[in-house]
């Protein structure tokens, strides 16, 4: 029997708890900036100059004599304009298949939407920030599955050693970004070349897909993360999410034929200092 709308709104409440609770736990992006939230469909922000400022020759900081004027100094930024971005879905359940099949439609259609809005909000978050041009890139020593010659610690330690060259702390809530993939060439690594000294991966319950830590990171696997590549991020420090509307998910009820859930999200990523981002690229053949 179909609800009449008084009743698919009171359901409407709960289906949007269910979706959004869902995503919330499925979201590992959004733990790598900072999220606030936003009224605006165009937001301005400002990238400062990462460089130390220097004094433009022949003046210079050290050294000045008695009375003699100071070096001026000018720190710079870059304005950027961005847009908000939209993630939607829906899916439209017929009344029969709600009320009479086998299989819970309705629940399993409402986890899909709500793992295919935060993984759309995912890959947006990880291809803003990595694909930014001032983002500090290398090559690995070898392709970490390379039957020789890899050094995947080593290509982490140049990637903190660029973020930390550029002012910015890699050791202060530093993540390793890793596909599935790349992540199984690691921990491979790992085993074979350092055996029981390797660090504790998984040893609690995942969350965010936080899978354990290495060289004080914590390490994220991801379908997101491209492969080929490893990134290194410190979180809240790269960039910002800004909410212009929060997971939100509604049910438009068409009585005796059919229940439609839709469900979506508005917001826009900025990449606020790129060089606190550094990306190992070419880690698996």
């Amino acid at each position: 029997m179909a609800d009449t709308t008084g009743e698919a709104d009171i359901r409407g409440l709960n289906i949007n708890k269910i979706v959004t609770g869902f995503a919330l736990q499925e979201y590992m992006m959004k733990q790598l900036v900072r999220v606030s939230s936003s009224s605006k469909w165009q937001e301005r922000y400002y990238k400062e100059t990462a460089a130390d400022l220097t004094a433009t020759a022949p003046s210079v900081i050290q050294g000045i004599s008695r009375l003699s004027t100071f070096p001026t100094l000018e720190v710079s930024w870059t304005q950027v304009n961005s847009y908000q971005v939209k993630h939607a879905a829906e899916d439209s359940i017929s009344v029969e298949d709600i009320e009479g099949d086998d299989v819970d439609v309705l629940q399993r259609t409402l986890l899909r939407i709500a793992r295919a809005i935060a993984k759309s909000v995912d890959d947006y978050i990880y291809a803003t920030l990595t694909d930014d041009a001032d983002v500090n890139t290398t090559a690995a020593t070898a392709a970490w599955d390379a039957g020789s010659g890899q050094d995947p610690i080593k290509d982490i330690l140049v990637a903190q050693r660029k973020i930390a060259v550029a002012n910015y702390n890699p050791h202060k809530s530093g993540f390793l970004l890793l596909s599935p993939k790349d992540y199984e060439s690691l921990v491979t690594w790992l085993i074979s070349t350092k055996g029981s000294s390797i660090p504790q991966f998984a040893s609690e319950r995942v969350v965010n897909g936080v899978v354990g830590k290495i060289l004080g990171a914590s390490i994220v696997v991801s379908n997101t993360v491209t492969a080929d590549e490893a990134a290194y991020v410190v979180g809240q420090e790269c960039g910002n999410y800004l909410t212009f509307s929060p997971l939100t998910t509604v049910v438009v009820d068409d009585p005796g034929i059919k229940k439609t859930i839709r469900s979506y999200e508005i917001g826009v990523t900025q990449v606020t200092n790129p060089k606190s981002i550094s990306i190992v690229t070419n880690t698996q053949t």
